[in-house]
């Protein structure tokens, strides 16, 4: 999900991976599956759905953006910051899409390619271990490139964008849905993605989009969808509030953020109304170079 130097740093890769990484992720979430009832061996899309995307708004901000961006028609989509890839099975299942799935956390990747085989979407979707900043793709391979939750580690934002610019073909479509710093003060933490100050690079909308048209797009689209953002995170805090303290783990979230899934989802929704935080989703169209900039180098898809 991230990096803070404009080229890869090993140290903070090894903190991301500390932060978000579960050992044997794949094998724990699968057991907690198999102690619910779910058949391990024949699992759907609608077994997992309940942790399988690790954002706000979960499957409908997913579909939300993708017809917002027109995304379909076999579209090339290269999902940055794939996490265990949720969003990309989604696209390929429902918006009728290649998707290739890059994450700097090693152990995601091998959970996403895991889950993608359980449900039988091996042919449309794959996953690949890489840097935001260095993108393993040759150059306008790709329809779509789509960040969901991705850019909130990341500080090189603009190397990032000129990356995603370079792997897009002509015309392409950048897909957002992201969280940015609000005007409410400095972020409460602990947050899923960060445990404090140290992991965080929240910019304001406005610089967001100050920083990606200077790259090379012009703006189709852009909403603050703060406000469902803030109801869907209370009914998460809600519901977590109202299990009985004998009741059994649940299929969720906590799968991936672990025993202080209460305290950040809690977090969440204290940043949220006092708009310490926001959330917006922008569409973007590849269009010419700005003077002076060049799209870099390229290596071929593996």
């Amino acid at each position: 999900m991230s990096f803070n130097e404009s080229k890869p740093d090993s140290g903070y890769e090894a903190a991301l991976n500390d932060h978000y990484g579960v050992p044997d992720l794949g094998d724990e979430i699968l057991d907690a599956l198999d102690a619910a009832g779910k058949d391990i061996d024949a699992l759907t899309r609608d077994d997992i759905a309940s942790f399988d995307e690790f954002h706000i708004r979960g499957l409908d901000a997913t579909r939300e953006v993708a017809e917002i961006a027109g995304i379909g028609d076999r579209d090339r989509v290269l999902d940055v910051g794939c996490g265990i890839g949720g969003p990309a099975r989604t696209l390929a299942a429902e918006f009728d899409c290649d998707v290739v799935g890059v994450d700097v956390i090693e152990e995601y990747c091998r959970a996403a390619a895991l889950f993608t085989d359980r449900v039988g979407l091996t042919d449309e979707v794959r996953f690949q271990h890489g840097n935001a900043l260095d993108l393993p793709f040759e150059d306008e391979a790709f329809d779509v490139v789509w960040f969901e939750h991705t850019l909130m580690n990341i500080e090189a934002k603009e190397v990032v964008f000129e990356e995603a610019r370079r792997v897009l073909r002509p015309g392409g479509t950048l897909a957002l849905y992201e969280i940015c710093a609000g005007s409410g003060g400095d972020t409460v933490f602990p947050v899923p993605w960060a445990s404090d100050a140290s992991l965080s690079n929240l910019v304001k909308p406005e610089r967001l989009q100050e920083l990606v048209t200077d790259i090379g797009f012009d703006e189709f689209a852009w909403q603050d969808v703060t406000e469902p953002s803030l109801e869907w995170f209370r009914d998460v805090v809600e519901s977590m509030q109202s299990r009985p303290p004998t009741a059994p783990q649940p299929l969720g979230l906590n799968l991936l953020m672990g025993s202080e899934t209460p305290v950040k989802a809690m977090n969440v929704v204290q940043n949220l109304e006092e708009e310490r935080i926001v959330v917006i989703q922008g569409i973007y169209e590849r269009v010419s170079l700005p003077s002076g900039r060049s799209s870099g180098t390229a290596t071929d898809i593996e």
